[in-house]
C-alpha cells in the first residue's frame, strides 16, 4: 500500500465519521429536546451502540492528527492535488445543509404517528372494555362513596387491565362534594379492607387536576358533554373517557408512559 492510498482510505473513514456523529448529535438533541417518540426500542438500543462505532473509528485526535500528517507526507511526495472544485463544495454544502430539516421533519412525522395510533388504541381499548363488561361496567356508574363501592371499583379496574394485555394504567373519575366544595375524585387501589375499623376519606382520592382537565370534567359532568381528552407529552400518554347512561356519568381515565416511542405502538 502506498502512502496515496493510505491518505484516501484515513480520509473516508475519517469524514464519514465525522459526518455520522454530526447527524447522530442532531437526531439524539431532536428526539430528547422534542421529546419525539418514533423508534422502537431494540431500534434505539441499536442507535444508541451506534455511537460507540462511531467514536472506535474515529478514535479520537490521535486518528485526525495521523490523517493530516499522512495527507502531508502524501502531498509532499506524490504532489496529489486534493482541492475539490469550489461547486462540487458548494452542491456539498447545500445537500449537508437540506438534510437536517429534511431529518427533523421525519422525525417530526413520526412522532406524530406514533401518538395518533397511541390515541386510536387507546380509544378502542376503552370502548371494547365497556362494550365487553355492560354489567361491571353499570357497577361502576352506581357511585358511592361506601367500601362497597370502593373495593368493586378496585376489583373491576383489575380485570379491565387483566383482559387486554396492552391495557394500561386505568382509573375511574366521579365527582363529588367536600365540605361543600365541588371535587374530583380518582379511585383505582384501595388498601383497605371491608369493614376495616379505618373508613376511607374522601380527601384521600382527590384527583389532581389542570384547569385544562378542571374545564373538561366540569362540561362532562354538569354539560352532559359525551366527548373524550387525550394529551400526549413526552411519552406520557392521557385519556378521559366518559361513559354516560341513565343519567349517570363517569370518566374512565388512562395513562400510559413509553418510553420508547414506535409507530405501530
Amino acid at each position: 500500500m502506498n502512502n496515496k492510498f493510505l491518505v484516501k482510505v484515513s480520509n473516508i473513514i475519517g469524514i464519514i465519521s465525522i459526518i455520522l456523529l454530526v447527524y447522530w448529535v442532531f437526531v439524539f438533541i431532536s428526539i430528547t429536546v422534542f421529546g419525539f417518540k418514533v423508534f422502537r426500542e431494540n431500534i434505539t438500543e441499536t442507535f444508541y451502540l451506534s455511537i460507540v462505532g462511531i467514536l472506535a473509528l474515529m478514535a479520537g485526535s490521535l486518528i485526525i492528527n495521523v490523517m493530516f500528517n499522512l495527507t502531508r507526507i502524501a502531498e509532499k511526495h506524490n504532489q496529489d492535488d486534493l482541492n475539490i472544485p469550489k461547486k462540487m463544495n458548494k452542491k456539498i454544502g447545500i445537500i449537508f445543509g437540506i438534510s437536517f430539516p429534511i431529518i427533523f421533519i421525519l422525525l417530526f412525522g413520526g412522532d406524530y404517528l406514533t401518538t395518533e395510533k397511541k390515541e386510536k388504541m387507546l380509544i378502542s381499548s376503552a370502548k371494547s372494555i365497556i362494550e365487553n363488561n355492560v354489567e361491571k361496567s353499570d357497577r361502576l356508574l352506581n357511585y358511592s362513596f361506601k367500601e362497597n363501592w370502593i373495593i368493586d371499583t378496585e376489583e373491576i379496574l383489575d380485570i379491565y387491565s387483566k383482559t387486554d394485555k396492552h391495557f394500561p394504567f386505568v382509573s375511574v373519575i366521579v365527582n363529588d362534594n367536600i365540605d361543600k366544595s365541588k371535587v374530583f375524585l380518582g379511585f383505582r387501589s384501595y388498601y383497605g379492607e371491608l369493614n376495616d375499623s379505618i373508613q376511607p376519606k374522601k380527601k384521600d382520592f382527590i384527583l389532581k387536576t389542570t384547569k385544562e382537565e378542571r374545564e373538561y370534567l366540569d362540561n362532562v359532568f354538569f354539560k352532559n358533554l359525551d366527548k373524550v381528552r387525550f394529551s400526549a407529552s413526552d411519552g406520557k400518554y392521557e385519556l378521559f373517557y366518559p361513559y354516560l347512561k341513565n343519567g349517570k356519568i363517569i370518566v374512565l381515565y388512562f395513562s400510559d408512559y413509553q418510553r420508547y416511542g414506535k409507530i405501530g405502538s
